[in-house]
């Protein structure tokens, strides 16, 4: 099965538990529907799904004025770059919201354009840095067992949030791990196996890249452990900080395109915490090309990084 149907099945199946909640976004219900992300989404007669203009601005404080009257509500944005548009309400009406505990939700679901390819307005992949301004709530989809966890547990659970989906990732097949999966934090973390030999920690959506480096690691009979921090916030590295302290040699994958990101927040406190033997951080290059269609393509050399952890 495809990510992208997958990641639907999940949205209807979750919005079909619910009694009542308003659903609106950009062509959500007619047309594409985002690509497929909401196809289907209007099949539940306790919903009120609305086709909106781009008024993202309005969009964002529409979920806070429903929130705020007990109305839960999900925007579903094509784009997360669009979401600047709205960062007014991000700050300033949600730190009015956030006052009182709602009891009702409100939840931005946006695709995070990280395909390349589309030029200068779709080039941002900086989800860390939506959250942070406000301290909000952000959640990255990157296959089966987080979507299931992340999608049941806050879509249309009391509070506000934005959930991220990889356009990246739409019409790739959805990652199943066979191995027993455990999560962390109610979603926050995922740890997907277990090793001696290193430690991997996926942060954004690069856990297909870990989960390649695992598999080359696999292949030239090394075992490491492999993490997938969904929650973009900085959050409980206890299981993390556990499994460095075995394995003593930590490696980091980030492919957003922020410089102020959550892995950042995590090596300084391996540093302190456990003073591993080897560290290596793999991150984008964040040069002018994103300014110009390409490939944008986020690559861990391998070689080189069995190198550096000898």
């Amino acid at each position: 099965m495809k990510y992208i149907k997958y990641i639907n099945d999940q949205f209807r199946n979750a919005v079909g538990r619910s009694n009542s909640i308003v659903l609106y976004g950009q062509n959500i219900s007619a047309g594409s529907c985002i690509s497929g992300l909401t196809k289907g989404i209007n099949g539940n007669a306790s919903c009120l799904v609305i086709n909106t203009p781009n008024i993202e601005n309005t969009q964002v404080g529409i979920g806070f004025g429903l929130m705020l009257n007990g109305v839960s509500s999900v925007f579903f944005m094509k784009q997360q770059d669009f979401l600047l548009l709205g960062v007014d309400h991000l700050v300033n009406t949600y730190n009015f919201v956030r006052i009182d505990k709602p009891l009702a939700s409100f939840t931005i679901v946006t695709v995070v354009v990280d395909s390349g390819y589309e030029g200068i307005q779709s080039c941002l992949n900086n989800f860390s840095d939506f959250c942070s301004i406000a301290r909000i709530p952000g959640y990255a989809v990157t296959n089966k067992h987080d979507a299931d966890q992340i999608i049941g547990t806050y879509l249309i659970s009391p509070g506000f949030r934005i959930i991220g989906i990889s356009q990246r990732l739409f019409q790739t097949e959805l990652i199943v791990c066979e191995d027993a999966v455990s999560a962390y934090n109610s979603g926050e973390i995922f740890q997907y196996y277990s090793g001696k030999d290193a430690t991997i920690v996926c942060f954004n959506f690069s856990l297909p890249q870990g989960l390649k480096l695992y598999n080359e690691f696999v292949s030239r009979g090394l075992h490491a452990s492999l993490f997938s921090v969904n929650a973009v916030l900085p959050v409980d590295w206890g299981i993390i900080i556990e499994d460095v302290n075995r394995t003593r040699k930590l490696i980091v994958l980030d492919d957003s395109k922020s410089v102020n990101c959550s892995c950042y927040h995590l090596t300084t406190t391996i540093y302190r915490e456990c003073n591993p033997e080897r560290l290596k951080i793999f991150r984008r290059e964040l040069t002018d090309d994103v300014l110009r269609p390409n490939s944008d393509e986020f690559i861990v050399d391998v070689d080189i990084l069995m190198q550096q952890l000898k």
